[in-house]
């Protein structure tokens, strides 16, 4: 009776230590999804705040260089012409342009060193490469999030807990093919 009774005392306490070891893997898994789903927002946040600011400061910049704007046309034709490319005539005529659109726009800041202008588009600049690092660094904080994540639903034991309770691995931030290229901001 007394070996009966200890085996039953062992099994129990088997059970109990099982039974508390398996919510506290799926309490720890639910912990990792809010977190992973948590950095998605502070991306999507980021997201947000780029498709926000960045069109508005766009106009605001342009608004202010409305005097400047025959100069920006010309360097965006001239621009455009070389792009294109064409014979080397056409590519050497292009380049003057350039360069002649170039140095008008060099002469106005030159004869208004405080151009109202220059501040916005250094604003839009420093706005631009803000929101783009805070983007970067929050896609690198979800990603490393997802890791954590997706590694502990992926090993054993856990990962049986996962799979009986649906717990799914989360796809990473990845690189769209058009992101290859830098973006190109426009002013017409």
């Amino acid at each position: 009776m007394k070996k009966s009774l200890t085996a039953s005392v062992i099994v129990f306490i088997i059970i109990l230590v099982s039974l508390f070891s398996i919510i506290s893997s799926y309490n720890k898994l639910v912990t990792m999804d809010e977190q992973v789903t948590s950095s998605w927002k502070q991306v999507e946040n980021l997201l947000q705040r780029r498709y926000d600011l960045i069109p508005n400061l766009v106009e605001v910049t342009k608004g202010y260089a409305k005097h400047e704007e025959e100069i920006f046309t010309q360097i965006a034709a001239a621009r455009a012409r070389i792009q294109d490319g064409g014979s080397r005539e056409d590519l050497i005529g292009a380049n003057n342009e350039l360069s002649g659109a170039l140095s008008r726009l060099l002469l106005v800041v030159e004869n208004y060193p405080d151009l109202k202008a220059n501040e916005q588009f250094i604003r839009l600049q420093d706005e631009l490469a803000g929101t783009e690092n805070r983007l970067a660094v929050s896609r690198q904080d979800y990603n490393r999030t997802v890791e954590t994540y997706n590694k502990k639903i992926r090993r054993f034991p856990t990962s049986i807990i996962a799979k009986a309770f649906d717990f799914e691995r989360h796809p990473y931030f990845e690189m769209d093919q058009n992101a290859k290229e830098a973006p190109k901001v426009k002013f017409n």
